[in-house]
């Protein structure tokens, strides 16, 4: 299944880099799932709707269907892994955070301080720097690699690159 996890630390740019690849993503056709991790809870529902009357009545899972979208609300954590398998008939799943899973990820460093994060994680694919990435990018600044580890990096703008690298080592690693 061709997975490829987006992570770091809040406000990394994690969210807008995503964006940025689903739109390169989608005018080459690809079916793209995003499975978007939040340890602070969140409310997907709204009070007006029956299947929030419905939840607050009593029910640990809801789903709502149309012609047009599908939405399976349960009260309960699901594992990654069991959402990637629900997803597994897409081109291409992203998955924003769950930082500790062991799929290929792109790292996105915001500063120095979140350097440690390259020897944390595994399954790093390339790192992704918001600022200057100074010894990490080649002389006309599009990328390289982060001195010492051999790890591919590249300025968080340099988005169809990284395009490229997903779908060199993640899709073709799947098909």
């Amino acid at each position: 299944m061709p997975v490829i996890q987006i992570v770091g630390y809040k406000n990394s740019g994690k969210t807008t880099l995503i964006g940025k690849l689903l739109e390169i993503f989608n005018a080459m056709k690809l079916r793209v799932a995003v499975i978007k991790h939040d340890i602070h809870g969140f409310e997907a529902d709204r009070e007006s709707t029956d299947t929030f009357r419905h939840r607050r009545a009593g029910a640990v899972a809801t789903a709502i269907t149309s012609p047009w979208r599908t939405a399976i609300i349960e009260e309960r954590e699901t594992m990654l892994s069991g959402l990637i398998k629900h997803f597994e008939g897409y081109d291409l799943t992203i998955v924003e955070g769950f930082k500790q899973e062991d799929y290929p990820k792109i790292v996105l460093i915001r500063s120095r301080e979140d350097l440690p994060l390259l020897e944390e994680l595994t399954e790093i694919r390339a790192a992704v720097f918001r600022q200057e990435a100074g010894d990490c990018l080649d002389n006309d600044g599009t990328g390289g690699v982060l001195a010492g580890s051999g790890l591919p990096c590249y300025h968080i703008n340099d988005v169809e690159e990284l395009a490229k690298l997903i779908i060199v080592s993640v899709l073709s690693l799947n098909h």
